[in-house]
C-alpha cells in the first residue's frame, strides 16, 4: 500500500511513481479557484480521461441487474477476513495482479473494520462490501489493474462526496491511485465525513477565491475541445515570434525611428512596436516632426502606409474577392476564410499572417457577438490585408519592419481589430491622436500609450513640404481660446457640429409662433453630446381656420415666413410625372440593406458633390435612416426604398441650398405647406417632408379643409395635428411676396420699449 504524500507543486501529480521524491500518491481536495488551478484541472482531466476515472455527480448505486449479476457470479456470502476478500477479488476482477489484489483487499478490509469498530452490524458490513464490489466492477474496473504502476491512474471527482464514495475512493488511493476532489461549495460537507482530514489533504495557495458559479467539468471539457480545435486552425506555426514593445524606451516617435538592427539580435524574434500618442508635445513643431519622421523612414528603405482619419471601408469589389461559404461554427469559418491569406513569396510571412488572423478572430469570438457579425469582421480584416499587403510586404525578408501610421483615433471596433492584427506582424503600428477632443476606441493590453496635455487639430498627415503647416504661437493661442469658449459653454462656433438627430416637439398651437424663429439652442430639448446635436423641431399640421376669420388666418401664416422658409401654396409641390435622372440608377445605390455611398458619390447623376463633405455624409445618413425606420409605406415590401432614394437624391435646388446653409446650433430652415384645395398630396411630397423632418426642418402644414394631407403615405403618425377652428373650402392662397418675416403691427415689446421715446 502507498502512503499519501504532500505536493510541492501541482505538476507533481503528473510525475511517474518511480520519479517521485517521496514514493507515494496524492489525494487532495480543491475548495477554491485560480487561473493556475483551472489550468491544472484541464491537464488532470485529460490525464484521467486517458488513464483513470472521471466522476461527474454521484456514483450510481448498484441497481437490480447489477446485484443480480453479482449474485449469479459471486453468490451472496460474506466473511470479514482478508483471505475471503482476496479470493473474491481474484474471481470478480481477474485482471488485477497479486500485488494489486492484496493492496485492495487490505485497504477494503481496513475500511470495513473501521465501520465495525464504529458500531456497524454484520448485515451493514455485508451491504457495504457488496456495494464496493459492484462499484469496483462497474465504475473502476478499467483502472484496478493499473494501481501502483509507474504511470499512476487518476480519479477526478466533481461535487459533494458521500461517505461510502469517500471510503471507496480512499481504498483505491491507498492501493496506488491519485485523487482530486473538486468541491465547489467548500469544505464544510466533507468535514462532516472526515473531520480530521485523515483521508485527504486540503489544497491551498495564494490568490485562491471561490469557484465561479458556472464552473464545472463540462465547461472544462468544452475548453479542452476548443483548444484542440483552435490548435488545428493554426496549421504549421511560424518559427518567428513577435517581440512587441518589450525593447522600447517609451519615447514614442523615437522608438519608431529606432534602427531595426539596434532593437534586438535574437534571430527567432522580430522587434516591432504598437504605440498610441495622444495630444502633442509642441504644437509649433508637431507637423514638421511628422513630416521628418516619414522622410526618415523612407530614407531608411522602410515601407510606410499612412491612413488619415478612418480606414476606408472595403468596396463591394474587395468584399467579393474574399472566398467564403456558409458557416455553422466559428472554427469552421476561421479555417475556411484563412485560406484567403496567401503570400507565396515568403511562406514564413504567410504563416505569421495566418497565426495573427486566428489569434485576433478567437479574441473577437471571446468578446462576444454572433457568428454572422464575426464573419463580417473577418471579411473586413482580409479585405484590408489584401489592400495594404503590397505596400507593407513587397519583397519582404526578415528582419524588415514596415510602418503603418493611423492619424486620428480608431472610429469603430473593426478598425481596432485590424490594427491589433497588424501589431502581431513585422509592422510598427503608430496611432496618432493629436486632437484630444477625438476619441480612439482601440483598447489592447499590448498597446503602449504616450500622452501630452496640448491638443492640435490636424486632418491630414504632412507627407510632403506643401502639406506642412506651421501655426504661430498666436494662432495656437487663439485655437486654445476657441476651445475654451466653445466647449461646454453654451456658445458654438459656426458649423461646429457635423451630425444631428431631431426631436419632434409636442406643443400648443399658440407656442408655434413663439418657437418658430428661435435659435435651436434656446428650444427645450436641445443638447450636444459626443459630437451629435439633438435638434428640437416643429412638425405639425394645422387644420381649420380659427373663428373662420380668413384675414387673421392668412396674416398668421405670413408672420411665419422667414428668409429661410420654403412656402408651398399648391399641391403637389413635386409632380409624380416630373423627370428624375436618378430613378433609373436607384437600384444600383442600395444593396443588402445599405446605401452604396461610394457608388452614389462617384455617379454622374449625383448632384450634391458640390456641398460640404460633412453635409453630404449627413444627408446620406438621413437617407439611410428614412429607409431603416420604414417611415414611408412599402419600404422593404414593394421596392419603395428605391423610390425614396431617387427622390431624396433629386431635391429641388432651393431646398438643397437651405440644407447646405444649415448650422445645427442656430436657426433651422422651414417648410410651410398650404393645401387649401381638395388635391391629394403626392407620394413624392410625402417622401420630401419625411426626409426634411429628419434633416431638421421646421415643417408646418396649413390645411383649412381638414382633409388628409400626407398621412396616407406614412407608416405611423409622426406629425402632430392642431384643430384650431371651422373647416373652410375653395380658398385662394394669397401671394406672400413682399411680406416681411414678421408682422408690421407693433408687438407688446415695441409698445413697452418705445413708450418713452
Amino acid at each position: 500500500m502507498l502512503e499519501h504524500v504532500k505536493l510541492c507543486s501541482l505538476n507533481d501529480y503528473f510525475v511517474p511513481l518511480g520519479s517521485r521524491l517521496n514514493k507515494g500518491v496524492y489525494f487532495y481536495r480543491f475548495n477554491g479557484y485560480s487561473e493556475e488551478i483551472e489550468e491544472f484541472i484541464k491537464k488532470y482531466y485529460d490525464a484521467a480521461r486517458k488513464s483513470g476515472v472521471i466522476i461527474e455527480g454521484k456514483i450510481p448505486n448498484p441497481d437490480e441487474k447489477n446485484l443480480s449479476y453479482y449474485g449469479e457470479i459471486m453468490g451472496m456470502d460474506f466473511q470479514m477476513s482478508i483471505g475471503f476478500i482476496t479470493a473474491s477479488l481474484k474471481k470478480w476482477l481477474p485482471r488485477m495482479n497479486d500485488s494489486q489484489r492484496q493492496n485492495v483487499a487490505t485497504a477494503l478490509y481496513d475500511s470495513l473494520d473501521s465501520m465495525r469498530k464504529a458500531g456497524k452490524t454484520e448485515n451493514m458490513l455485508k451491504n457495504a462490501y457488496i456495494k464496493y464490489m459492484c462499484w469496483l466492477y462497474y465504475k473502476f474496473e478499467r483502472i484496478v489493474n493499473q494501481l501502483g504502476e509507474n504511470n499512476i491512474p487518476k480519479i477526478l471527482y466533481e461535487g459533494d462526496v458521500s461517505n461510502y464514495e469517500l471510503l471507496l475512493i480512499s481504498i483505491l488511493s491507498n492501493a496506488g491511485c491519485d485523487v482530486v476532489l473538486l468541491q465547489y461549495h467548500g469544505d464544510a460537507g466533507y468535514r462532516k465525513l472526515d473531520s480530521s482530514s485523515s483521508l485527504s489533504d486540503d489544497f491551498s495557495m495564494s490568490g485562491m477565491k471561490p469557484f465561479p458559479p458556472d464552473f464545472n467539468l463540462k465547461k472544462v471539457r468544452d475548453k479542452i475541445q476548443n483548444e484542440l480545435n483552435n490548435e488545428r486552425l493554426y496549421g504549421i506555426k511560424p518559427t518567428l515570434l513577435n517581440c512587441t514593445n518589450a525593447w522600447i524606451k517609451g519615447k514614442g516617435l523615437e522608438d519608431i525611428r529606432e534602427s531595426i538592427a539596434l532593437r534586438g539580435n535574437d534571430p527567432k524574434l522580430f522587434y516591432n512596436c504598437f504605440i498610441r500618442i495622444n495630444g502633442v508635445e509642441d504644437k509649433l513643431t508637431y507637423a514638421n516632426e511628422l513630416y521628418q519622421l516619414q522622410l526618415e523612414l523612407k530614407n531608411a528603405k522602410r515601407k510606410v502606409v499612412i491612413v488619415n482619419g478612418q480606414i476606408a471601408k472595403p468596396t463591394p469589389d474587395e468584399i467579393s474577392s474574399i472566398k467564403r461559404g456558409n458557416y455553422s461554427r466559428t472554427d469552421q469559418m476561421i479555417m475556411d476564410l484563412s485560406a484567403n491569406i496567401k503570400y507565396t513569396a515568403n511562406i514564413e510571412l504567410q504563416r505569421l499572417m495566418n497565426k495573427a488572423f486566428v489569434d485576433v478572430m478567437l479574441m473577437e469570438e471571446a468578446a462576444g457577438g454572433n457568428l454572422n457579425k464575426l464573419t463580417n469582421k473577418a471579411v473586413y480584416l482580409l479585405c484590408w490585408l489584401k489592400r495594404y499587403m503590397p505596400q507593407l510586404f513587397s519583397n519582404w525578408a526578415h528582419p524588415e519592419i514596415s510602418c503603418f501610421i493611423h492619424l486620428g483615433g480608431c472610429k469603430d471596433g473593426s478598425e481596432g481589430m485590424f490594427l491589433r492584427f497588424l501589431a502581431k506582424l513585422p509592422i510598427d503600428v503608430l496611432i496618432l491622436v493629436p486632437n484630444l477632443n477625438e476619441k480612439c476606441s482601440l483598447a489592447d493590453s499590448s498597446l503602449y500609450e504616450v500622452s501630452y496635455s496640448d491638443t492640435l487639430a490636424l486632418d491630414r498627415y504632412p507627407e510632403d513640404n506643401s502639406q506642412v503647416k506651421m501655426g504661430t504661437a498666436a494662432y495656437h493661442a487663439e485655437r486654445e481660446l476657441d476651445t475654451l469658449m466653445y466647449q461646454d459653454s453654451g456658445m458654438y462656433r459656426n458649423r461646429q457640429y457635423g451630425r444631428a438627430n431631431v426631436i419632434n416637439l409636442q406643443t400648443m398651437y399658440e407656442e408655434i409662433k413663439i418657437l418658430w424663429d428661435q435659435e435651436l439652442k434656446y428650444r427645450p430639448g436641445f443638447s450636444t453630446a459626443e459630437g451629435v446635436v439633438s435638434i428640437p423641431v416643429i412638425f405639425s399640421k394645422v387644420s381649420g381656420v380659427k373663428d373662420g376669420q380668413l384675414q387673421q388666418y392668412w396674416n398668421s401664416v405670413k408672420e411665419l415666413v422667414t428668409d429661410d422658409t420654403v412656402v408651398v401654396k399648391k399641391a403637389p409641390y413635386i409632380e409624380s410625372a416630373t423627370a428624375n435622372p436618378v430613378k433609373s440608377f436607384a437600384a444600383e445605390f442600395y444593396k443588402n440593406g445599405r446605401l452604396q455611398r461610394d457608388k452614389i458619390k462617384n455617379h454622374s447623376c449625383y448632384k450634391y458633390g458640390i456641398l460640404r463633405e460633412d453635409m453630404q455624409e449627413f444627408m446620406l445618413d438621413k437617407l439611410q435612416a428614412i429607409i431603416d425606420q420604414k417611415l414611408i409605406r412599402g419600404i422593404g415590401e414593394n421596392g419603395m426604398e428605391y423610390t425614396v432614394i431617387a427622390n431624396v437624391l433629386n431635391l429641388p435646388k432651393d431646398i438643397v441650398r437651405l440644407i447646405q446653409k444649415f448650422d445645427f446650433t442656430k436657426k433651422n430652415p422651414k417648410l410651410i405647406y398650404i393645401n387649401a384645395a381638395e388635391t391629394l398630396i403626392s407620394l413624392e411630397d410625402s417622401i420630401l417632408v419625411a426626409y426634411l423632418n429628419l434633416i431638421g426642418f421646421d415643417i408646418l402644414f396649413f390645411v383649412p379643409t381638414g382633409y388628409q394631407s400626407i398621412e396616407k403615405y406614412f407608416n405611423e403618425k409622426i406629425m402632430e395635428e392642431h384643430e384650431i377652428g371651422e373647416y373652410l373650402y375653395d380658398l385662394q392662397v394669397p401671394d406672400f411676396k413682399g411680406f416681411s418675416s414678421r408682422s408690421t403691427r407693433p408687438g407688446w415689446r415695441d409698445k413697452i420699449f418705445k413708450r418713452g421715446n
